[in-house]
């Protein structure tokens, strides 16, 4: 049987971004892990993981959480060293 460690082994993410995309989409950190392997193959998958991290980055802020915020910049900062085909849309907001 596999265990949640071995799923996070298998879905190339680190558990604290795993953890984001649950933040972010409101579902299981299992049904997380699955997502983020699915989005981190398909096209502009990774992009979307980063803006789903920007985007709790924003909440947190929001909240004034500003030490749940510094984590998640910095699991953000992990995510785009180790996944540098996914930048972060320098526009977010542009139609």
């Amino acid at each position: 049987m596999l265990t949640f460690e071995d799923c996070i082994g298998l879905c190339e993410l680190s558990e604290d971004e795993v953890t984001a995309i649950s933040e972010h989409e409101h579902i299981p950190a299992l049904a997380a892990a699955e997502l983020g392997h699915y989005l981190l193959h398909a096209p502009g998958g990774g992009l979307r993981i980063s803006e789903m991290i920007r985007d709790d980055i924003i909440d947190a802020v929001d909240r004034r959480d500003v030490k749940h915020a510094a984590e998640l910049k910095m699991v953000l900062k992990y995510f785009l060293l180790v996944h540098p085909d996914a930048p972060l849309d320098p526009f977010p907001l542009a139609a």
